[in-house]
Order: C-alpha cells, then structure tokens, then sequence
C-alpha cells in the first residue's frame, strides 16, 4: 500500500505540473501580447539616431577640454579602462552603461585616475564618442595614443539597439578626441570585440551585432594602418583556419601579431521540445544555446617588404595553438584579461549551467590567474601572507631582523614621517580641543581631497584599506595595469533575477601580491523590480509545498540582498575547484638543459637580480648583436647595452615569476626565510638592497 500511494501521489504531482506548466505558457503569451500593445510608440518607436543627435548637440555647448576633480565614476558595465601609454601614473576609463532593472543608461563620460594622488578627475570635450557601451579600445603601439572603434547604445527599455562603426583616436596628455575618417572601407558596426596593437596596426577582430530580434556573432578580422590611415581586410591563406564568431574574448599583443584566448557566444542546436504527450515526445526544435570558449589562436602579421609598397596590406595567418596547461576549470565566461609583462592576467568569470529552459544554475569566481602567452600556460596568483620580516614593530622577531635591511628601515622611515606629520598637526593646533582648531581640521582636509595639499594627500593615501582576501565573486570586471601593478573597477554579479554591478575598484601588486588595496567602495543600489518579475513571481506561487518553500526561501535571500556586506569574511577560492590538478604547477622550477639564461632565486627582487646577473645578460645581448648585423656591438652605446640587458633580465623576471614564488612559497612552509648571498648582503649597508617579497619596481 505505502508504494502505491507514492506512485498515486507521484503521478498526481506530475498532472499538477504539467497543468501548472500549461496555465504558465497561456500567461506568458496573454502578457505578450498586452507588452506588445503597451510597448507600441513607447520603446519600439524611439528614434535612436534621432536621440544621439540631440547627445551631439549638446557635446558642442562644450568648448574646450576641461578637467574637474570629482568622485569617483558611477557604477557601471560594459565600459574601458587602460593604464595611460604616455606616463605610468594615470588610469584612463570611458563610457559604459548602467542597468538598474528597468531602464539602461548609457555613458559617454571620460574619467583619469591619478595614481600617486588618489585622484579622479572629470574630462569634457566639445568633441568625443557618443554615449555607448560593449566599445573596445587599446593603445596605439608605435602611433602612441589611444584608439576606440564601435559600441552600441540601446533605448532605456532595451527595445531597440544602435551599433557604431565609428573610429576615433584619444591623445592622452592633451585628452583630446579626434574622429579617424579612413582611407577606403572599414569594419562594419558591432559591440563585443577586442582590439590591440602590432608595430603600426591596430587589430580588431570579431564582437556581434544585435537587432532585438536576432544577434549575429562575427569572425572577420581588420588591420588599421596608422601610418598610411587605411583599414586592411586582410585575406586569408587558402585552406587555412580561423577563429569562430565570438565575442568577449582575450586579444593581446604579441612581438609577432597578436594572442587569442577564449570567447563567448550562442550557436544552433537542436533541442527536445517540452510536450508531454507521446506523439511529439521526439520532436525537436532548434535553439541557440550559449558557448564558451576555450581555443588559442596565434595571429602571425607579415608587414610588407620590399618591392611592395609599405601601404600594401600585410600578411596575416592564424595559426590554432594547444589548449592551454592549467586553464581555467569548468570553462567561464566574462573572466577579463589584462596585459602585463608577455602574460595575461585573468580574473573573475561565471559558468553557466543551463538545467532546463527556464532555469540556469551560475557560478561566479573571484580567482586571479596568470596566462604565460608564450608557454601557453596558466598560473593561479594566490595572495600571500606577510612575512615575519616585514611587520616593523619593536620586539617582534621580523623588526629585529629588519633593524638593518630595507624593511626595517622602511617601517622606521614611515613611522618617523608619521609622527613628524602628527608633530605638524599639534604645532598648527589642527589636534586640539577647541572649535576653532576643528575648523582648522575640516580645512585640510578638504584641501587633501581635492588636490592641493601634497603632505596631507599623502597622509590620506595610508588610509587605504588593504584586505586579505580578493574581491567579491564577478564577471566582466574592467581590468588595467600600471606600474606592475593590477587595478579591478567594477563587474556585474547575479543572484536569481536580478542583476549587480558593483561600484567599488581595488589594486594589486602584481610582484608582492601581498593584499587587495580597496580604493573605494560604495553600495550597489536596489534593483528596480519591473512588472514581469512580479508576475513570474505570482506564477510561482501556484506550485507545490515544497516549491512555495523553496520561493519563499529565494524571496528572503532577495530581500535580504541589498542588505548584504559583499566584503564579509569568505573562505579564499581554492585554486583546486577552477584550475586543472597539476603536480608540475608546485615544483620547484629550474632552468632547462637548453635554457641557460640567468634565474632567479627565491626571495630576489628584480633589482638584485639585474645587479647580480647583469654581466651575463649584456654578454647575451653583445652575442645576439654580433649574429644579427655587422658591426652592430661597435654601433651600440654602453649605455644602450645595459639598457638591453635590463630590458631582458625584466623580462625573465617576469616570466619564471609564479614558479619562482611556488619556490618561496615551499620554503616559507619549511622554515626557511629569504636567501642572501654572502656578497649580496655587503652591498645593503643603506638598507637599500632589494631583499623583499618579490616585487617588482616601487612608486
């Protein structure tokens, strides 16, 4: 009897839901139905081109460039950020768009992020791009500057979309736009692609077009010649591979052409219906389904020799590489990448599982990688702990130790500019206890904020809260790097419907990799429910005990939500749950038999290392010399030579960097602290040796 009533109360669940499933579907079309009434002259109808003219005109009431310190931008999605090319202390970030759960608003706003004084600043042009997002921008290589091509903008209800085809070139110290009008034909309009740079060219490949009723993914590849100002579509080798149509990928500069990693995008697939009865129980109907991928490709770029002109277009070749050792494991999408030192840093990402046609199961990551381009092969950044040596204080173990190295004398220098500082603050009456002297306070640091007060500007950059533990879980973050250090702004996070962009940035040292520095934080606004959301909500009501349970459940999670301390102690991402085991990946690495360069050792800055291995690597560079062209060496300045050995003793550096940390890493475990050689050590009587954690140069 007891199995029999459970049959009974199963079958009777079954009707119930399929009953349900069909009360659902006839909502679903009486809504549209109503939403396609509602929607006509409202969102349908909006005259995009008609919209950005009127943006255009009001762009002309500007009539000059100005800059104006102000906070920091807005939250935002979709928008671009790069390390300015023409110094290493500014941070350039435009455009963007802004959804709050009804309406999207777009950006055509230009911010710079000055590094050394923790400052943003506000740039408006009577000339720049349109407000847009989903642009892609890059730095121009041997032209200098920075170019952007395309973007979309949407109506605030998304309805209807506009694709750019526009190209434009930013002089970063002049901060000024000026719109490319090219030789010829050029890319068509589209969103989602990437660009970089190779010698003279500017590379642009794939993104998608969006009408609302369909999207088209794209795989066509574009050179712009800056010399010659002419767009190359280059043609391909007969036979030969591509890439397939994607977007938000990984596109990074090469010494060669360019590197490809990765990509997302919806393809063709034919899917079982969702009827109950027998007869159509084999039908199927054909989908897109989202992909992720996880292919490399080598872009080769030939530039033309002679006798062809140097305005004819330039060979090109892609060429499929293997799938990289240690990549990201299950495959993600939005895990943005950002160039530094022949590698691409990786961080964030969501993988998708789609459990039916109605639900999708996410799960978002917060690991930060490492993708060595030329031995194709991933390495997870884990942040490291502080070393005993590096804590200062008096009486503990590592201010002992540091008494005469440079951390110790760092820590004694910070120490005395801050009592020095405090010092100042009693003798001007800024720490007493009357009113007046309050005033004096509020002052100061005023002026701190905008930028006037250098001493008291520095002061506030030790403010910075440094946490222990990496940002919150996203995708799509908007990733820059200056001065071998990372810079995060931003990134969209989902929990059930709804949808969060995050308003906050934070810095990594790359060579330390000692703490997340939070440069600023403020909450994520509440998400506007819209009508529909409400609806679906209503039909769920309609289920089982346990379904209304498990609602109810979701409901408080999302109530709750906006309440929530993104930044409340996690548990670090294991490397184990998104990288690939690998036993190779924690052994100590050691230089090949055909590998005979000079390597690093454990605990060594890049100084030290120069400094210990600089005759081996000008030794290198005289032999390479002598190879390549006659009477090169006796052409080439001392000076010249030692800038050449620097230039590759960095580059190693920076390329056994993460084994050469796991090494560390090892040692630190059993014991054992930082290696000086005996003759090292005679050079730090200064305390300016470069004994540290690995970091690479310092502001």
């Amino acid at each position: 009897m007891p199995k029999k009533d459970a049959k009974a109360k199963a079958v009777e669940k079954k009707a119930a839901k399929a009953a349900r499933q069909s009360k659902k579907t006839e909502k679903k079309e009486k809504k549209a139905k109503t939403k396609s009434k509602d929607d006509d002259g409202s969102d349908e109808d909006v005259d995009l081109e008609a919209v950005l003219a009127e943006y255009a005109k009001q762009q002309e009431q500007f009539l000059k460039v100005t800059e104006v310190i102000c906070s920091p931008p807005s939250a935002r999605s979709s928008s671009t950020f790069l390390g300015s090319p023409s110094n290493s202390n500014e941070l350039f970030l435009f455009g963007g768009e802004y959804f709050n759960g009804a309406l999207a608003t777009f950006y055509n706003d230009l911010y710079t992020y000055n590094i050394p004084r923790s400052e943003w600043r506000r740039i408006t042009s009577p000339n720049s791009p349109l407000p847009r997002s989903g642009h892609a921008w890059t730095r121009g290589g041997n032209a200098g500057g920075i170019y952007l091509f395309g973007g979309e903008f949407s109506s605030p209800k998304q309805g209807t979309f506009y694709h750019y085809n526009d190209f434009w070139r930013l002089e970063p110290s002049t901060r000024e736009w000026s719109r490319i009008e090219s030789k010829g034909k050029g890319p068509p309009a589209r969103s989602g692609h990437r660009m970089t740079y190779y010698k003279n060219y500017i590379v642009l490949f794939g993104g998608f077009q969006d009408t609302s009723q369909s999207t088209k993914y794209l795989s066509d590849l574009w050179l712009y010649d800056t010399s010659n100002y002419v767009w190359h579509s280059p043609t391909l080798p007969a036979a030969s591979q591509k890439p397939d149509p994607r977007s938000s990928f990984s596109l990074l500069p090469h010494d060669a052409g360019a590197v490809l990693y990765g990509g997302y995008s919806r393809v063709k697939t034919n899917v079982p219906t969702s009827s109950s009865s027998k007869s159509n129980a084999h039908t199927k109907r054909v989908a897109l389904k989202p992909h992720v991928h996880q292919d490399t490709w080598f872009l080769r770029i030939t530039p033309p020799s002679p006798p062809l002109p140097s305005s004819a277009a330039p060979g090109v070749r892609w060429e499929r590489r293997k799938k990289p050792v240690n990549a990201p494991n299950p495959a993600r999408a939005g895990a943005t990448m950002a160039w530094h030192k022949s590698r691409g840093i990786c961080f964030g990402g969501v993988h998708d599982v789609e459990d039916s046609e109605e639900g999708i199961e996410s799960e978002f990551f917060d690991q930060l990688l490492a993708w060595n381009v030329d031995r194709n092969r991933f390495f997870p950044l884990t942040l490291r702990r502080p070393r005993a040596g590096a804590v200062g204080k008096g009486g503990q173990q590592g201010g002992e130790k540091g008494g005469s190295g440079k951390r110790g004398g760092r820590g004694r220098a910070d120490e005395e500019e801050l009592l020095a500082n405090l010092a100042r603050l009693e003798a001007s009456g800024g720490l007493g206890g009357g009113g007046g002297e309050e005033m004096d306070v509020d002052v100061v640091v005023v002026k701190a904020s905008q930028g006037v007060d250098d001493e008291e500007d520095d002061e506030r950059k030790k403010e910075v809260v440094v946490l222990n533990t990496m940002p919150h879980p996203r995708f799509n973050a908007q990733l820059a790097v200056q001065e071998d250090s990372l810079y995060i702004f931003g990134g969209t996070y989902e929990h059930g419907e709804r949808e969060y962009t995050f308003d906050e940035m934070f810095s990594i040292d790359l060579g330390k990799l000692d703490g997340v520095k939070q440069l600023f934080k403020r909450e994520v606004e509440n998400w506007v429910e819209s009508e529909e959301s409400d609806e679906e909500g209503s039909d769920e009501e309609e289920g089982d005990e346990s379904d209304e349970a498990e609602g109810s459940k979701m409901d408080v999670e999302d109530q709750t939500w906006d309440k929530m301390d993104l930044d409340e102690p996690r548990e670090p991402a294991t490397p184990a749950t998104s990288i690939a085991t690998d036993p190779e990946l924690v052994e100590p690495a050691t230089p090949t038999a055909h590998d005979n360069r000079p390597y690093p050792r454990p605990f060594e800055s890049l100084r030290d290392f120069y400094a210990r291995t600089s005759t081996e690597w000008q030794e290198l560079v005289i032999q390479d010399l002598r190879e390549s062209a006659l009477n090169a060496v006796e052409n080439s300045s001392i000076k010249e030579l030692k800038k050449k050995g620097f230039d590759r003793a960095e580059e190693r550096w920076w390329d056994v960097r993460e084994e050469v940390m796991a090494m560390e890493d090892e040692q630190e475990r059993a014991g054992i602290g930082e290696v000086v050689s005996l003759g090292a050590s005679g050079e730090r009587k200064d305390g300016s040796g470069g004994a540290g954690g690995g970091g690479g140069r310092r502001r």
